[in-house]
C-alpha cells in the first residue's frame, strides 16, 4: 500500500512547513489527488489516520480534491478529458494522447493554529 508512504511525506512536509512558518497544529488538510495519480483515496484517508497519529496533525481533518484526468490528443489538437491511462480520444478514437494534468497529488492547502 504505496498510500503509507505517501502520508508519511506528507508529514514530513508539514513538520518542516511548521518550522518554517511557525504553527503548532494542523487542524485539516486539503490534498489535491488527480484521476490518473494511482492513488486510492479511501487507502488514503485510513492512512492519513494512522501517520498522523502522535504529530502535531493527530486528528487533523482530511479533505479530498477530486482534479480530472486531462490529456492532449496529438490527431485533433485539443485538450481532452480521460479517467485511465491509454484511453483513446473520446472526440477522435486517437491513440496518441500526452497526459498534461490528473496525475499528481499535491497539498493544496492547510488549516493550521
Amino acid at each position: 500500500m504505496h498510500e503509507m508512504s505517501l502520508c508519511e511525506g506528507v508529514l514530513h512536509i508539514i513538520e518542516r512547513e511548521a518550522q518554517t512558518q511557525g504553527f503548532g497544529r494542523v487542524k485539516t488538510v486539503w490534498l489535491e489527488i488527480g484521476a490518473l495519480a494511482g492513488v486510492e483515496p479511501e487507502a488514503m484517508r485510513f492512512c492519513f489516520d494512522a501517520v498522523m497519529r502522535g504529530s502535531l496533525a493527530d486528528g487533523a481533518g482530511l479533505e479530498i480534491i477530486a482534479a480530472p484526468g486531462v490529456a492532449w490528443c496529438l490527431p485533433c489538437g485539443e485538450n481532452v478529458a480521460v479517467s485511465q491511462l491509454y484511453d483513446v480520444c473520446p472526440n477522435c478514437g486517437g491513440h496518441q494522447l500526452q497526459i498534461v494534468g490528473g496525475d499528481q497529488m499535491r497539498i493544496k492547502e492547510l488549516e493550521v493554529e
